[in-house]
């Protein structure tokens, strides 16, 4: 996908989300992933389900050649940089720390796919408390033998007492 795809891609999100999406906090309506995206939420969570297990060729295999993730700040630019800087770093992680989605929407547009996730990691990392909100914004593309995540957007802060 190229990045103006890329860019357009998120603008469909924001456009198809309505205004559920801008709110924040308990008042915003329940989100939901259209029927036509649970094939693409499906790939999203193999993902995270081959992170947890540690098994890096079934999470490869799930991103495009060209991925672009970006992650506290940084970006990866493709699936090569990805395996070669975080993706063991994140598998260590997911395996040492649980996850709990709270809210998900998606929808599709033709052969590109939207699934945002909000959510709460919990647990132990390297010997440091884990309390975390989480929010996750994966764009996919629908190729003859599946959806290939396209690009991710990852961004999470402390949880704060309730």
């Amino acid at each position: 996908m190229s990045r103006p795809s890329v860019a357009l891609a998120a603008v469909l999100l924001a456009l198809s989300a309505g205004p559920g999406l801008a709110q924040h906090g308990h008042d915003a309506p329940p989100a939901r992933v259209a029927p036509a995206a649970g094939e693409a939420a499906a790939a999203v969570d193999a993902f995270h389900a081959a992170l947890r297990a540690g098994d890096r060729d079934a999470a490869l295999a799930l991103l495009a050649e060209d991925a672009l993730i970006f992650e506290a700040g940084g970006a990866e630019r493709s699936k090569a940089e990805y395996a070669s800087h975080h993706l063991e770093a994140d598998a260590a992680f997911a395996a040492a720390t649980e996850d709990a989605v709270t809210r998900r929407s998606g929808d599709v547009s033709g052969d590109v796919a939207w699934i945002t996730s909000e959510g709460r990691t919990t647990g132990a990392f390297n010997g440091r408390p884990v309390d975390q909100i989480t929010t996750e914004t994966m764009l996919l593309r629908r190729h003859a033998d599946g959806w290939r995540i396209q690009h991710i957007h990852w961004s999470s802060r402390a949880a704060r007492a309730d």
